[in-house]
């Protein structure tokens, strides 16, 4: 191996460290816990050597969130594959959405990265990355066999706003966790009828 590869393997591994210990300090402490120095400290390396591949803690929840973005559309898509049944095409939009509500529920932390810290990436743009397009997508295509309007990514951004608002609000307190199945159902419902 050339020392060339061997130094962008080590980066790509550093990188892949410095994300995962963000990761891990934001769920178990909170976003605010996540600094430089503390990263720094966490994966004992200088602050200088996590600036040389991050601008600051922005950029880390930015990776953080594209990662974030990766696994969401994953799980959408196979909730949404493995629902597929063409006698009950709103069969599929319920389980995308509970999937996409138990990804919010079970990793907090990377969903306030993707959706509600503020971080530097294109959304409903040309430059948006892959992994947020993917994500988008799987919703799309969801909804795409329920409903009959013309303009589908406008239906799908409608969707995702409300699967968002629903499971924001709950998480807040502001909505009564115990009506959590009966709101998606009445979302799913008003959007395959």
């Amino acid at each position: 191996m050339s020392i060339q590869k061997r130094r962008e393997r080590e980066r790509a591994e550093r990188e892949r460290l410095i994300v995962t210990a963000a990761r891990e300090l934001a769920e178990s402490e909170g976003w605010n816990a996540v600094t430089t120095r503390r990263l720094a400290a966490e994966i004992e390396y200088s602050q200088p050597v996590l600036y040389s591949h991050f601008s600051g803690k922005d950029a880390i929840m930015a990776a953080v969130a594209v990662e974030g973005f990766a696994e969401l559309a994953a799980e959408l898509c196979r909730a949404r594959t493995e629902a597929a049944a063409p006698e009950d095409p709103a069969r599929a939009l319920a389980s995308v959405a509970a999937a996409y509500a138990d990804f919010a529920e079970r990793r907090p932390a990377l969903y306030d990265a993707m959706f509600t810290q503020a971080v530097d990436l294109p959304f409903a743009s040309a430059d948006a990355p892959d992994a947020l397009r993917r994500g988008f997508d799987e919703l799309r295509e969801a909804l795409r066999p329920v409903v009959d309007e013309d303009n589908l990514d406008v239906l799908t951004e409608t969707f995702w706003s409300g699967l968002h608002g629903l499971l924001t609000l709950m998480r807040d307190g502001r909505l009564r966790r115990e009506q959590h199945d009966l709101r998606l159902a009445v979302l799913i419902r008003r959007f395959s009828t």
